[in-house]
C-alpha cells in the first residue's frame, strides 16, 4: 500500500478517515500525508 493508492481510495469513496489514521499508525504514511489526503489535522 502506498500514500497515492491510500489517496485515491479516500477520494473514491472506499476508505474512511478513520482508515487512513490506521494507515499512519501501522507507519506506512505520515501525519502530514493524513493531513494532505483528507484535509484535516491528524486526530491525536
Amino acid at each position: 500500500m502506498t500514500y497515492e493508492m491510500i489517496k485515491k481510495n479516500y477520494e473514491r469513496g472506499l476508505w474512511s478517515k478513520q482508515m487512513v489514521a490506521i494507515a499512519v499508525k501501522k507507519g506506512i504514511i505520515t501525519k502530514e500525508q493524513y493531513e494532505k489526503i483528507v484535509g484535516e489535522p491528524y486526530p491525536e
